[in-house]
């Protein structure tokens, strides 16, 4: 069998002949031009250096799939993740509880499926908080681990592939929760949101939040301002003077490595409002700051290797001494005639 992980997590093992099924599926619904190469059969046994080339093409192809915009989309391969899933963590269908929490800490409890898929268990959610069918799709449910200091880390966005209960129990750890956050990096669609009353108290309630944190920058004029408005109730006033600050409504990352401007600067990275930010040090300590438009990427993609764990020894990667190694990597346009590749190397990057 097959590993498949998701940012460094175990999702499911598949077997060859599962995965040749589901390209020959792709293949029959969606054409031969468009479906990736897929890893020819072998009439004799593999060797190991054969064993770990198949590995190497399987990994290639899922990743060509994924990031296909119709074949990654498809309910034939989603579904397809989710039953590998479900028989991995050999988690039976029942009826379960699953704690959904909100920005300001209070947690919605929803009566799931355990094979529900993510849409479904945000659709729960939004039910049991009166937020509008029409709304529900501003907001997403991530995997956020809770450090030290309740410090976030955002593991992922969860997709259509997962089922959010399995995902959320096969990690074993109370650290893990699933959040309820917007999912949109455009505030214009604010408007859309706090003309609901419930949609007006969840984005409040992110914004304090964020703004606690610290993600959101304040000046202590501001937050005097902020503090006034919070004590008068007034959330509408509070998000619009919100919406001025710096960094409002960008998701935070934990700090990473990247080749830009050099190899292997370290580099906070906050995304929002169609851009990257970067804060990166620089090998003199010296701090500097700079943004990356999405309207400026041609083009993106994301790969994972395995890479042996330093033991001091240059020993080919086993199940034992083995660790994935994630990178996003975008083509940006520097300026009017100069394209260049940078690349980010962190387990949040899917």
């Amino acid at each position: 069998a097959y590993n498949i992980h998701v940012n460094g997590v175990l999702h499911c093992r598949v077997r060859y002949s599962q995965l040749l099924g589901l390209h020959e599926q792709i293949k029959k619904e969606y054409g031969s031009n468009v479906v990736p190469t897929f890893p020819p059969k072998k009439i004799f046994t593999l060797t190991p250096a054969e064993v770990e080339q198949r590995r190497e093409q399987l990994e290639k192809y899922m990743q060509a799939v994924r990031q296909h915009p119709l074949l990654g989309a498809s309910e034939l391969f989603n579904s397809f993740l989710r039953n590998a899933q479900q028989e991995t963590q050999q988690i039976p269908t029942e009826e379960v509880a699953l704690d959904i929490c909100l920005s300001n800490g209070q947690k919605v409890t929803v009566n799931i499926l355990t094979s529900d898929q993510t849409e479904e268990v945000l659709d729960a959610a939004a039910t049991k908080l009166d937020l509008p069918d029409d709304l529900a799709g501003y907001f997403s449910l991530f995997l956020v681990r809770e450090g030290v200091d309740e410090n976030l880390t955002f593991v992922r966005k969860l997709q259509d592939f997962e089922l959010p209960y399995i995902s959320i129990t096969s990690l074993q750890s109370s650290d893990y929760h699933i959040v309820l956050r917007k999912s949109y990096w455009d505030m214009a669609y604010d408007g859309d949101v706090m003309d609901n009353r419930v949609g007006l108290n969840l984005l409040y309630a992110q914004t304090v939040s964020d703004i606690e944190r610290g993600w959101i920058l304040v000046n202590k004029d501001q937050h005097r301002q902020l503090k006034s408005l919070q004590e008068k109730g007034s959330k509408k006033e509070f998000i619009h003077l919100g919406q001025t600050l710096k960094y409002y409504g960008y998701l935070k990352f934990d700090p990473c490595i990247t080749d830009f401007p050099e190899k292997g600067c370290q580099v906070i990275v906050s995304a929002g409002n169609n851009e990257l930010n970067f804060h990166v040090k620089l090998p003199n300590e010296q701090m500097k700051e700079g943004s990356f438009k999405v309207t400026r990427m041609r083009c993106w993609r994301v790969t994972s290797s395995q890479v042996p764990v330093s033991n001091g020894t240059n020993n080919p990667c086993n199940s034992a001494k083995c660790e994935v190694k994630l990178e996003l990597a975008f083509e940006y346009l520097m300026s009017k005639d100069r394209l260049q590749w940078v690349t980010i190397t962190s387990q949040q990057v899917g």
